[in-house]
């Protein structure tokens, strides 16, 4: 498969998550989602001579798409640890930073890394191909208990216990390895067939996405960032991330409103909400138009803040 910025991934509301960053000319930026660099091009483009945009990004086909310019940095890291990397490069505070959370267009499309169901492929899912446990490392490592909490946590599927079970079943006499052994341990026969209703479908994809959240440890992965990032925000400074699901979008409202990844509100003497954060506009989804060309965008939603 050739990748290419283009074919990698197409940004999700471009225009709207970097003019959210209220772009200053020589202010020191970050995009912690790299990916195409479709978002990240577009901040070089607003930049003037002296300043400088860090991007990150932990998968190795993010590479292939780097950007040639002296006011541009990559970070091959996840985006976790966002602290030592700027503490590193010796930068104190950023004028903003832009995440797109969730999974590149690339990821889905690519039948080699298992993020969808669409594909007979190895269960992987890992962003970063170097390192960590697989999809079906979980499926057949995990106790029965262990898949339940993970289906229900990070999936909201109700019937998380039945779906472990049934997976525990299956292995216990062919270990779980591809999409075709998870669908037959789930009893499912065919993911094209007529009988796969949209029900099944918004299943799976819950299925496949609390397997992804594991593997990848996206959910505190997001915490960290979040954290690093409100230490390091300048005053004055542009939080802009958009989300996918409610599990990361929460985490992102929490630490807007109340200025912690756990949402505990803390007020001062006259009873007034204490946060770092004052939250720009309303919370922004993408146009109609957006959502017909782009179809990973129709779950999305983005929040901006600026660091008081």
């Amino acid at each position: 498969m050739i990748v290419t910025a283009e074919t990698y991934h197409v940004p999700v509301l471009l225009k709207e998550s970097v003019d959210g960053l209220d772009i200053q000319p020589d202010g020191v930026y970050v995009d912690v989602t790299f990916g195409g660099g479709g978002h990240s091009r577009e901040i070089l483009s607003r930049l003037g001579g002296k300043g400088h945009l860090y991007s990150f990004d932990q998968d190795a086909d993010a590479e292939k798409n780097i950007v040639s310019d002296d006011r541009f940095t990559f970070i091959r890291s996840n985006f976790r640890y966002i602290s030592q990397w700027m503490r590193y490069y010796q930068v104190k505070k950023i004028n903003g930073l832009l995440a797109d959370l969730g999974v590149s267009s690339h990821h889905f499309d690519d039948e080699t890394r298992g993020f969808s169901f669409r594909f007979d492929a190895p269960l992987d899912m890992r962003m970063n191909k170097r390192a960590g446990q697989t999809a079906a490392d979980i499926l057949n490592d995990y106790t029965e208990e262990q898949l339940s909490d993970v289906l229900y946590l990070y999936g909201e599927l109700k019937n998380a216990r039945r779906l472990a079970k049934a997976i525990v079943t299956f292995r216990s006499s062919q270990r779980i390895e591809t999409t075709a052994h998870l669908l037959t341990a789930l009893g499912i026969d065919d993911v094209q067939c007529s009988t796969f209703n949209v029900q099944r479908k918004k299943d799976m994809a819950r299925l496949y996405q609390a397997l992804r959240i594991e593997v990848n440890h996206e959910m505190d992965a997001l915490r960290d960032m979040l954290k690093g990032t409100t230490a390091l925000l300048d005053e004055g400074g542009r939080l802009s991330v958009i989300t996918y699901h409610s599990l990361e979008d929460r985490i992102v409202k929490n630490i807007m409103k109340a200025g912690n990844v756990e949402g505990k509100v803390k007020q001062d003497f006259y009873g007034r909400i204490s946060s770092p954060y004052r939250l720009i506009g309303k919370m922004i989804i993408p146009s109609k138009e957006e959502q017909e060309y782009n179809p990973r965008s129709r779950s999305a939603k983005l929040r901006i803040a600026e660091k008081i």
